[in-house]
């Protein structure tokens, strides 16, 4: 072989390599390229403090699962049930994030793990200030049956309250429920823990007031749901919710955003009205303690 011919060779086979190499690297940075993944919370509400958490912790959970999804929030505000059949269709929605029940999870991929840690079940009294005293003389839960409290038309809690008895006016705008409250419609707004202080500072100039003494509980699971056409996401989800569990970033991250709200709730000093739920999923894991609030432990 002539050495014209053998460089030639060498020259072919570097720029071979070469090809090779750059192939390589366009796959890798394909893979790299983030898919998005758009959650319900409306970009316009992003300084809404009840998003903070649950958008916080799934950026956490696909961070730790190493996987190359990317949060982003929806365009829009609208009702929690477009929201969800939004969600079933995979029409422009990804991921929810809301209170569980057996219908939800059987039309939508639930992430069995309360991202809360069941926050939500526990729920304080919101009231008008002047009733504070009407309140703190209840000391049996058929005093509380007869007044009125006001929830949500689709909110699961409606029909739990339902079920126990207790005298619920359903209402179709959240805005509106604290109206009915303040113009005496009804005599209160039962709140999660995780919620409650928000929206009383922001309600404060309306003369509003958490009741003394009482708190309800029932078992609330709030999972993220994924469209059910894509249990890779969901996968993804679950594998870095554990992660975060494991290795402390989770009750990290909860208690930095509701360790004041816990305390401030003095939940060991009130009396708890159990509620039955039964509108759980079969596969609610109520048995696994590790995955709920407990009040004597603050986390």
């Amino acid at each position: 072989m002539t050495k014209a011919l053998q460089g030639i060779c060498i020259l072919l086979s570097y720029l071979a390599v070469q090809k090779y190499l750059l192939l390589l690297l366009l796959l890798s940075a394909l893979r790299c390229i983030a898919e998005p993944v758009i959650y319900s919370w409306p970009a316009t509400m992003l300084d809404d403090p009840r998003g903070h958490y649950p958008i916080a912790l799934l950026h956490l959970a696909l961070e730790k699962s190493g996987s190359h999804y990317l949060p982003v929030p929806s365009k829009r505000d609208q009702a929690q049930w477009r929201t969800l059949r939004q969600l079933e269709s995979g029409n422009g929605m990804d991921v929810v994030w809301t209170f569980a029940s057996a219908e939800r999870e059987q039309n939508l991929l639930p992430v069995r793990i309360p991202i809360d840690r069941g926050l939500l079940g526990w729920r304080l009294l919101l009231i008008r200030q002047q009733d504070k005293a009407r309140f703190a003389d209840i000391a049996a839960v058929e005093q509380l049956k007869p007044l009125r409290a006001i929830q949500g038309h689709d909110w699961p809690d409606l029909p739990i309250l339902q079920h126990n008895q207790f005298n619920v006016i359903p209402s179709t705008h959240y805005a509106g429920m604290f109206a009915m409250l303040q113009l005496g419609r009804a005599d209160y707004f039962p709140r999660s823990l995780s919620e409650i202080q928000s929206e009383l500072q922001a309600k404060a100039g309306d003369q509003l007031a958490i009741a003394d003494n009482l708190v309800l509980y029932y078992p609330a699971p709030l999972y993220y749901f994924v469209n059910p056409n894509r249990p890779q996401l969901a996968q993804a989800i679950e594998q870095g919710l554990r992660l975060a569990m494991h290795d402390g970033s989770m009750q990290q991250l909860f208690l930095q955003h509701f360790a004041d709200a816990i305390a401030q709730a003095e939940l060991t000093e009130r009396r708890v009205i159990r509620l039955n739920n039964p509108f759980l999923h079969p596969d609610t894991p109520l048995q696994d303690s590790s995955l709920w609030f407990n009040p004597e432990l603050g986390y």
